[in-house]
């Protein structure tokens, strides 16, 4: 017998059935892209600090917003250790490698948790959204909390974004929640650019590929609900030093081969929304 689909839970479907919503753009921005996992640890931050510098040297004026308010990842793998500034109505984005940024992080010490609830990360997210002084921007990447929960539900009902890509690495466990995600965006109403297989192999000493979490999966994940598959991100270890050292691989070595495959999804990006709209 066919395996079922995951369902999205009965709570959020409350949330979702039967309503309509007022999405709202970014001010400051052409386009919003968010970049989404629905398990943590796969390399979804990863995947959009890189994905923002690629476009960058793509020729692209580009926001990074870190709206994985439980967990922001962007003031480690950027190394900022500045607070925005602000005139009592909106904050300043801080830039670092011509990109504009802002996180939760910037505002708050690194080893505090975020003990929030719904309200709080609702009234956060606006703040994000309309209370900062973004400018000129051609894009936002948003780095999206991990799973299905009120902040990703918040970011689809009251955002206008213009498409979603969705990191996943090829285990079967991680895919089970990727599929719901997709039918969280399927039911809001948000364009799924497409899915990557991220650490999908790792190259060893004898240049024979080994996947170590699988293969194919996310690829078959993709037909199964027509979606596009963007492609494999191999496992590298130079992709971890560089976020943690602060200067992502894209900005550190932009001719490393890791680096050659987020410039490409970058030009593809570029290509669908700006020489289209051009």
């Amino acid at each position: 017998m066919p395996k079922e689909k995951p369902e999205l839970n009965d709570a959020m479907k409350k949330k979702i059935a039967g309503k309509t919503f007022e999405k709202k753009p970014i001010l400051g921005t052409k386009f919003t892209i968010a970049i989404s996992s629905a398990k943590g640890g796969v390399g979804k931050s990863t995947f959009a600090t890189n994905l923002a510098l690629a476009l960058k040297k793509n020729g692209c004026k580009v926001g990074l917003l870190d709206a994985d308010i439980y967990g922001p990842s962007i003031p480690k793998m950027f190394d900022i250790n500045e607070k925005p500034k602000s005139d009592g109505q909106t904050l300043t984005p801080i830039i670092k490698y011509d990109i504009q940024c802002m996180s939760i992080g910037f505002l708050t010490d690194q080893q505090t948790p975020m003990i929030w609830r719904g309200p709080m990360v609702t009234s956060a997210i606006k703040t994000f959204t309309q209370k900062v002084a973004w400018k000129d921007l051609d894009f936002i990447i948003v780095d999206m909390p991990p799973g299905t929960g009120d902040t990703q539900l918040t970011f689809s009902q009251e955002i206008k974004m213009d498409g979603a890509i969705i990191v996943s690495t090829p285990q079967e466990v991680a895919l089970l929640d990727v599929k719901r995600g997709i039918k969280m965006f399927d039911k809001l109403g948000v364009k799924i650019l497409g899915l990557i297989d991220n650490m999908s192999y790792f190259i060893g000493d004898d240049q024979k590929k080994y996947k170590i979490f699988g293969e194919g999966g996310v690829k078959k994940t993709a037909e199964e609900f027509n979606k596009e598959f963007l492609g494999e991100i191999p496992i590298n270890p130079e992709i971890g030093k560089c976020g943690d050292e602060g200067k992502p691989i894209v900005e550190s070595n932009p001719n490393h081969e890791i680096s050659k495959i987020y410039l490409s999804f970058a030009n593809k990006i570029k290509s669908i929304y700006l020489d289209i709209n051009n």
